[in-house]
């Protein structure tokens, strides 16, 4: 029995509901992003390993957790928002902005053992960010890239560190990809673990 049948609703009576409702519409577009993206994953020869975590455990940021050619990494999915696609004429490129922060509001320590209370993700609280840009042509294409090299906060209600340590929660991307991003996921990957980048799973906690 499909949800449909346990429902006992039609195909055509849940689209009607999504339609109606553009925030149940983005919130499983997500997870369905993170389905379709570690269909993808588990493609790569290389990986030995793929696991999604609760997304109430607060000490684990990463919406998949891989491990590829031995290091560990944590995959963070997110996605585009639909009202800023548009197609860039001049450039011959589609242009946009992702939504990159958390879904609630969490203390965190700063570097510098400042405490702030915020939805902006840190820098280092994950590995990878992966895009869908689903948006852009209704296909199912990620783009990545590091976490290091995604841009900071500018808000001057931070300090200095607080901006420098945290994610700005608007991205602008383009598609196909401009660096930072990758549209290969395997080559970002491989960069990283030439890099030094992605942890030891034996010694990684996978704890609640």
């Amino acid at each position: 029995m499909n949800i449909l049948e346990e429902w006992d609703i039609t195909a055509e009576q849940f689209t009607q509901l999504l339609d109606e409702n553009p925030s149940l519409r983005g919130m499983l577009l997500g997870y369905v992003a993170e389905l379709k993206l570690r269909e993808i994953i588990t493609t790569f020869p290389e990986i030995s390993f793929v696991t999604k975590f609760d997304d109430h455990n607060r000490r684990r940021k990463g919406d998949l957790y891989i491990i590829y050619r031995g290091k560990a990494f944590d995959v963070e999915a997110k996605s585009l928002q639909t009202a800023t696609v548009k197609w860039d004429q001049t450039s011959m490129r589609w242009t946009g902005k992702a939504q990159v922060d958390a879904s609630d509001r969490r203390q965190i320590t700063m570097p510098d053992g400042t405490l702030l209370n915020t939805t902006l993700l840190l820098k280092g609280e994950f590995d990878v960010l992966a895009i869908n840009c689903y948006a852009f042509e209704q296909k199912w294409d990620f783009i990545f890239a590091r976490n290091s090299d995604l841009p900071s906060s500018t808000w001057r209600g931070y300090t200095e560190t607080q901006r420098e340590n945290l994610i700005t929660s608007l991205i602008p991307v383009t598609y196909p990809p401009e660096p930072p991003f990758y549209s290969d996921l395997q080559v970002l990957l491989d960069e990283m673990i030439i890099e030094g980048k992605g942890a030891n799973p034996i010694d990684l906690d996978l704890g609640a």
